[in-house]
């Protein structure tokens, strides 16, 4: 369901994905401590909101609680990005503080790989943080680290991908900074590693119009 979610998202068949997500709103008694069920559970509505742009929904997100901390991390991200990136923002501290403590918690289990990538959802969220804040490099610098540290680290086979990679947001920060040129050129970097992302390929498209202005 979750790998259908997307596949719809990325041709823009919302109300096929909406439906999808309505299906697993009447799932009763799911298994949210198993990281595939608790992960695809969650990861479905993130996606909706974030994939279309709907902040307001994406503020909204909660964690399970019986969830494990890099499946809530990714709701937690996910009411960060919606916080920041609506027309209204607000605090986050205790957002990105919550990252923070899924990281560690996560470190203290031994689980290095999901505390990299709980990691990178820190950075991730700390850069829009920054922005919000109009301190624009450290922002820029921020999400960089990210994206650099994302396209290092060896996915395991059996493992789902980041919701949004890091360099596609990379991509995002630069175009509200009025850098299109630059936008584009980390846009088609994303696309190489994670190729027909809707978002990307419009990020591109958007990116060349604003450069021609």
């Amino acid at each position: 369901m979750d790998y259908l979610v997307y596949a719809y998202l990325q041709l823009a068949h919302y109300e096929e994905a909406r439906r999808t997500l309505d299906k697993l709103n009447t799932m009763e008694g799911l298994g949210m401590a198993d990281f595939k069920v608790g992960y695809a559970a969650t990861a479905m509505p993130v996606r909706y909101a974030i994939e279309r742009h709907q902040w307001n929904e994406a503020a909204g997100i909660k964690p399970d609680p019986k969830s494990p901390p890099q499946v809530a991390a990714i709701a937690v991200w996910a009411q960060v990005l919606g916080h920041l990136r609506g027309p209204q923002t607000s605090d986050v501290s205790a957002e990105i503080s919550a990252l923070a403590g899924y990281e560690d918690q996560l470190h203290r289990m031994g689980n290095e790989y999901w505390a990299a990538q709980t990691g990178i959802l820190s950075q991730e969220a700390l850069a829009w943080s920054l922005q919000d804040g109009g301190k624009q490099k450290d922002a820029e610098s921020q999400m960089r680290a990210a994206a650099d540290q994302e396209d290092a680290m060896e996915k395991l086979p059996v493992t789902p991908g980041p919701i949004v990679p890091a360099r596609e947001q990379l991509g995002e920060l630069l175009l509200q900074q009025h850098r299109p040129a630059e936008a584009a050129r980390e846009f088609k970097a994303s696309l190489v590693t994670s190729p027909n992302r809707k978002n990307a390929l419009e990020g591109v498209a958007q990116a060349s119009t604003n450069s021609k202005r």
